[in-house]
């Protein structure tokens, strides 16, 4: 059964206080900094607990640099807690920063098995689902063609449609996809709602609050990296606006 559970959270990002006064200077303390070099501790997810079961839409909200997506990808392993643990049951399908990992020398069949391997596809899911995601980012005339020539709505079709390739138990969404012609907005938003429908567990970050509440049936906030409520999603959003 998926469920995720977040218990005293923290992630650090050292922030180092060197004095540069010029540009040479700073690139120089770049290179010279080790270990040892003296640094503050940024706070981007401040000791936050929190549990989400089967059936739950939640939405997480919050002003820009509150530390909604680094929490985010803590839950999807990419960062590693500094204090605390998020445990996980069931499979995740994290569309955070869309094709993220492609490589731009390498074509967008390659990066189909690159990027798929990223998302924890295995080898044989990959070469299942492949003429699929060829044929859904309507790309088949260029998939042997490096990433690097593709337009951004070439590159984002390829991404979009390998991140929703699999039916995943538990959805990670930042933001809902925006990018593309109108033709494949459609198609990529009734795709987008379908996974919404079928996955037991959805997360979701959106600055669109009339969308939380029509989605979610429950929401938290999060201010400098603390959670500050959690609740129903017009309780919480109502107070949030009012701070």
């Amino acid at each position: 059964m998926s469920s995720i559970q977040v218990k005293n959270l923290t992630i650090k990002f050292p922030v180092y206080n060197d004095q540069a006064h010029s540009l040479k200077e700073y690139f120089s303390s770049i290179f010279k900094r080790d270990r040892s070099a003296r640094h503050d501790d940024y706070l981007a997810v401040n000791n936050i607990s929190f549990g989400v079961n089967p059936g739950d839409r939640l939405g997480i909200i919050g002003k820009n640099g509150a530390g909604k997506s680094t929490l985010l990808k803590a839950i999807c392993r990419i960062y590693e807690p500094s204090e605390g643990e998020v445990i996980t049951n069931g499979t995740i399908a994290p569309m955070l920063e869309i094709g993220a990992g492609f490589h731009p020398e390498f074509s967008g069949r390659e990066n189909i098995y690159l990027n798929g391997a990223i998302l924890g596809y295995t080898k044989k899911q990959l070469k299942k689902i492949e003429p699929e995601v060829i044929a859904f980012s309507e790309l088949e005339d260029f998939i042997d063609t490096p990433v690097k020539h593709y337009s951004t709505g070439m590159y984002m079709r390829l991404a979009f449609a390998l991140s929703t390739a699999i039916n995943p138990d538990i959805l990670i969404l930042d933001e809902i996809f925006n990018g593309g012609d109108a033709k494949f907005m459609a198609k990529a938003k009734k795709r987008m709602y379908s996974l919404i429908d079928q996955a037991s567990i959805v997360i979701v970050v959106s600055h669109d609050h009339s969308l939380m509440q029509s989605l979610c049936n429950r929401v938290i906030w999060i201010d400098h990296g603390k959670l500050i409520d959690d609740g129903a999603p017009e309780q919480i959003v109502s107070r949030y606006l009012s701070a």
